[in-house]
């Protein structure tokens, strides 16, 4: 009881088998992964976990791990924010061949209309996507796709983005990941982890994300979030635009 990480190397999986007189799993790997990125841990770990926290997994080293608590682990986009509606530049034949809500077509569709830049304020550019590398603190690491970026002072800025799935929740894991990286790789820019996801078929929720440790409990924080609205520009109206250009400068001579 009080235990806030416990490290385990890959091949403990091994003996975990012969001692639960169970076949060998054959991709170990593939264990970790999906309990770090793509599943639940069993109710049989997290009722471990103290009040209002739960275990994750995080990478260690090549083939090393720890379970971590977090508070919380993941966040999900806030239903209760008004959509901004802004011009879809999304090229009508991209919108014919990637019609769906999956990963790819929402990195495409946060890219042609430049919600990063939108989003950040910043100039950004698209470096690559689906970056696999190893980092020696962790293990190997994937991103789904960085950005760089410059502000009007000159200041240089990198921006690993994870793209989910509707329905599904951003994760710790990665965002750690992600900071790491970046800081390792980049250590003379700010890195500024984002997050997007569809909430509709042109509905984007964008959120930049930071992580806090506090007594050895790792914090998922939201800094900022909007969602955007892809229409067409017919769909935005005069008075749309007057009141939010109202509402930037702070003032309103609607009726003057």
């Amino acid at each position: 009881m009080g235990l806030k990480r416990l490290a385990f190397h890959r091949e403990d999986l091994v003996a975990a088998c012969d001692e639960l007189e169970i076949p060998r799993i054959r991709n170990l790997g593939d264990i970790t992964y999906s309990f770090r990125f793509r599943k639940e841990l069993p109710e049989s770990i997290q009722k471990t976990a103290p009040a209002g926290a739960e275990w994750i997994i995080v990478g260690s080293g090549i083939a090393n791990y720890e379970f971590r608590l977090a508070a919380p682990g993941k966040v999900s986009p806030n239903p209760n924010l008004i959509n901004l509606s802004i011009p879809d530049s999304t090229p009508e034949i991209l919108k014919h061949y990637a019609a769906g809500r999956d990963e790819q077509a929402l990195l495409a569709r946060v890219r042609y209309n430049r919600l990063i830049d939108t989003f950040t304020g910043l100039t950004c550019y698209s470096v690559q996507n689906h970056l696999r590398t190893t980092v020696e603190s962790i293990g190997q690491i994937e991103i789904d796709e960085f950005y760089v970026g410059i502000d009007r002072t000159g200041v240089n800025y990198v921006l690993p983005i994870q793209a989910k799935s509707p329905g599904d929740r951003f994760g710790i894991v990665q965002v750690i990941q992600d900071l790491t990286f970046c800081n390792l790789k980049y250590p003379e820019a700010i890195c500024r982890p984002l997050a997007f996801m569809f909430v509709s078929t042109n509905e984007v929720a964008a959120i930049e994300l930071a992580v806090v440790e506090e007594d050895e409990i790792l914090r998922l924080s939201v800094v900022d979030e909007r969602h955007y609205k892809l229409v067409s520009h017919t769909e935005i109206s005069k008075d749309e635009l007057i009141s939010r250009k109202n509402g930037h400068l702070g003032l309103d001579f609607s009726s003057k």
